[in-house]
């Protein structure tokens, strides 16, 4: 019997093995590559890989990172460091991850490519956000006949633009399932849980009284932050906006309060703990990100179109004091007729977080 993988379920498989530590075959044209997630390489792993000509091998960052390194990305949106058959397993990890930078500062300095593949890099980088590791790769250029041995052998393989075309898509939602449920303060309220067939999250709809499909649905996107909602971090204002959210829902009577499991802009708890400790040196939110290698901004928020739309309704009144929510509510062809700020009392703890939300990322705050 022969199963069909779709390029989106072949991605997926993909980020599992670079989470468990598994390299990965990617291929661009006559380019082959054997390619492991930085963050997740074993020590074993690279005296394996020193048995092929490591001079052909490097080491693809962000160019947000390679800013921090003073690295020169020739290919603009990544850089490709070259590596030596000398480099140790510690530098390569300190060069990925700027929370080792103060116990290793005399990384450089780096020499990168200006010639050869970038797609590679591109889409090693792009399997490594959406795996929420480090946006750091090993790659190791094969000839095509290591390829199809290691592929033989059983590792998972793609074509780089297949990863490239699928990251600018949107994610593949279906409702997995869904109850009433009694909430406290709260009218009526119905939980949606919705799997994303392009990665392993689940994200929620609360769906508050009976709003009427043909009316204006007053509606919350929320973002998780496990910190802020669930532990009651003090350094953000999250927690007090899904309380003020649920307050404003539970006196309209009827809304919706759509929760993304989108942690830290996107990036992962893993890495947002990393951000923190940065922010602990000195850098706001935003330069922590960018130390790390990432944008800003990584959240697909047009998922929260999709359930609105996948719930039925067209029209919203929408609840964010960021503008960037409107224009994916729009892109996505949702009327926004209304927003509504969601305003909370700023803390001496998070002032300066809130002020760089408005200076750097455009907040209504």
């Amino acid at each position: 019997m022969k199963i069909h993988t779709s390029a989106i379920e072949q991605t997926a498989r993909l980020r599992a093995d670079l989470r468990l530590g598994r390299p990965v075959l990617l291929r661009d044209n006559k380019n082959f590559g054997l390619v492991f997630a930085t963050e997740t390489l074993k020590k074993e792993a690279l005296l394996e890989i020193k048995k092929f000509d490591f001079n052909l091998s490097h080491l693809a960052i962000t160019a947000r990172r390679a800013a921090t390194l003073n690295a020169i990305p020739y290919d603009g949106d990544v850089a490709r460091i070259a590596l030596e058959n000398d480099v140790s397993y510690n530098w390569l990890l300190a060069t990925a991850n700027p929370a080792l930078d103060l116990q290793h500062p005399l990384k450089g300095p780096f020499k990168t490519l200006r010639n050869g593949e970038a797609h590679m890099s591109r889409a090693a980088i792009d399997l490594c956000k959406k795996a929420h590791l480090l946006p750091s790769a090993l790659i190791v250029n094969l000839f095509e006949k290591d390829f199809k041995n290691l592929k033989s052998a059983g590792l998972l393989s793609q074509d780089s633009q297949e990863i490239l075309n699928k990251s600018s898509h949107s994610s593949l939602l279906h409702e997995a399932s869904a109850a009433y449920l009694p909430l406290q303060g709260m009218a009526k309220s119905r939980i949606y849980v919705f799997r994303d067939s392009a990665s392993f999250t689940e994200h929620y709809a609360i769906e508050v009284g009976n709003p009427k499909k043909e009316s204006s649905l007053l509606v919350r996107i929320h973002c998780a932050c496990f910190t802020g909602d669930v532990i009651g971090s003090l350094k953000c204002d999250c927690g007090a906006q899904l309380k003020g959210a649920m307050k404003i829902l539970s006196k309209n009577g009827s809304g919706m309060l759509i929760y993304l499991n989108q942690e830290g802009r996107g990036i992962g708890l893993a890495n947002k703990m990393r951000a923190y400790e940065l922010q602990n040196q000195g850098f706001d939110t935003v330069e922590a990100n960018h130390r790390l290698g990432f944008e800003d901004e990584e959240r697909d928020l047009r998922i929260g179109a999709q359930i609105i739309k996948h719930l039925g309704f067209k029209k919203i009144r929408l609840l964010t004091n960021n503008p960037k929510k409107i224009a994916s509510m729009s892109d996505m062809g949702i009327v926004v007729e209304e927003r509504l700020n969601l305003l909370t009392k700023p803390t001496k703890e998070n002032a300066s977080y809130l002020s760089t939300k408005a200076s750097k990322s455009g907040h209504i705050i």
